[in-house]
């Protein structure tokens, strides 16, 4: 039972499906109907698509995100960590920021905990790779980037010139493809501001185990979105991994050795790993298994969606396509939110639930300003863009599905500010070591400058 004289619908997870289903069941519930209490270790969600224009700058780093108090104010908002579930006692364990875990009852469960990167044991990859799956990242790759453009302006060393100047890319899908793109364009910007660097002394490579890139887009676009970065001088080696990058000495499958203080990770997601301890029935790669109504399979008080989740894809199985499961993207995560929503009022009711079924309505991906490329499924019809028209399809797609009207002006604020006023290329590298100065003032003196310091004092 709930700690409440309400049922409590606990929400695991405030990213795109904890967010959107939370705001839905708030949305559908009547006054005093039930408690909506969502967990997550962070107070805000980010809107994953607009990472790489933010770290080049395009958007301003916190209108990419949504702080889940403020569009959620009637909801309990928790920031901790949801260690274990007792499906027996229906409680669930909560670890919080800062103090002892504690136990939270619960009547009915989201499970929406998302995805992490996904990540393979090479040697050096956990101490000199970066992600692109938060804004943290995001912020630390522009100013990690613009940190490497100092370097080489100030040194006379042409091996750490070299190796600040080399950027190498690992995924070539959406987020490696749109992240080079945009990091790309960044870099040719910044560099009119220095003396001693230019576009062509910097070297960026892209590097996915498959034979395309751009898979969610088509072959022929995918060429297109290839054929266009290496007309921009990166350097595109399909069909091969990394073997190692100890002390940023990148080494490919196919021969390659350079070296690079820059080596971004954006080679696929997983299931969040905290789901193996939740007792829940999992997939054969992680995912929580769920029927066509979201709800996780033998349970009618527990229902799952978004990237952590398994979910048939009817459309696809109606089509002819066997097994066909939904892919992990924010079309379907925003989509399967709502369904979710609907069905945690109606099951908490005692109303039969609705089946989730969603058509692909093709991709969309930019490449840098004013360049892209966009897949757009009209009926049985895919029309097919490229070049500036795909990258406005980019951003009107995604600014209309920015949560929050205050998000979606802000960000179109951004983008406006942007045809009139340059690039900022600053680096605020210190923002990661801010009490460093500080701390070097303020620390005591050594022990042998102490005689020194006191006569000085006594002088």
């Amino acid at each position: 039972m709930s700690t409440t004289e309400r049922p409590r619908i606990l929400v695991v997870g405030g990213g795109y499906v904890g967010l959107y289903a939370a705001r839905r069941i708030l949305k559908k519930m009547r006054y005093g109907e039930a408690t909506v209490t969502v967990v997550d270790p962070r107070s805000y969600m980010t809107y994953q698509p607009f990472l790489p224009e933010a770290a080049a700058g395009s958007i301003s780093p916190r209108h990419v995100v949504v702080p889940l108090r403020r569009v959620l104010p009637k909801a309990e908002v928790l920031t901790g960590r949801v260690t274990t579930i007792d499906q027996d006692r229906k409680v669930a364990t909560i670890s919080p920021l800062v103090g002892e875990a504690y136990e939270l009852p619960f009547d009915y469960l989201v499970i929406a905990l998302g995805a992490v990167s996904r990540t393979f044991p090479i040697p050096g990859l956990a101490e000199q790779g970066i992600g692109m799956k938060g804004i943290e990242e995001a912020i630390g790759l522009r100013n990690h980037v613009l940190e490497q453009l100092d370097k080489a302006d100030s040194t006379t060393d042409e091996d750490v010139r070299r190796k600040a100047l080399t950027f190498v890319f690992v995924g070539g899908g959406f987020a490696g493809a749109e992240t080079i793109g945009e990091v790309e364009d960044l870099a040719r910007d910044a560099a009119k501001y220095y003396n001693n660097v230019k576009r062509e002394d910097m070297r960026f490579i892209l590097v996915d185990a498959a034979d395309k890139i751009l898979p969610e887009v088509g072959p022929k676009l995918g060429k297109y979105g290839k054929e266009h970065l290496e007309g921009r001088g990166v350097e595109v080696y399909l069909s091969t991994s990394m073997d190692s990058c100890v002390d940023g000495h990148v080494v490919l499958k196919n021969g390659l050795e350079v070296d690079s203080n820059t080596i971004v990770w954006t080679a696929g997601v997983k299931p969040n790993p905290a789901l193996a301890r939740y007792g829940l029935p999992l997939g054969p790669r992680g995912h929580v298994d769920c029927t066509e109504t979201l709800q996780v399979t033998g349970s009618d008080y527990i229902w799952a969606a978004g990237d952590n989740a398994q979910v048939p894809d009817m459309a696809a199985r109606k089509a002819g396509v066997e097994n066909a499961w939904c892919p992990p993207n924010a079309q379907h995560a925003l989509r399967q939110a709502k369904v979710l929503g609907d069905n945690v009022i109606s099951g908490m009711r005692g109303f039969p639930q609705k089946t989730y079924e969603h058509a692909n309505k093709g991709a969309v991906a930019g490449l840098g300003l004013h360049k892209g490329v966009a897949m757009i499924v009209v009926g049985k019809v895919k029309i097919k863009l490229k070049g500036r028209l795909a990258w406005y399809m980019h951003r009107g797609y995604h600014g209309m599905a920015m949560p929050t009207w205050n998000r979606k002006i802000r960000v179109l604020a951004d983008w406006t500010l942007a045809v009139f006023l340059k690039r900022e290329v600053v680096s605020l590298g210190a923002m990661e070591t801010p009490r460093e100065e500080f701390y070097e003032a303020a620390k005591p003196a050594p022990a042998a400058a102490k005689p020194e310091a006191e006569k000085a004092k006594a002088s």
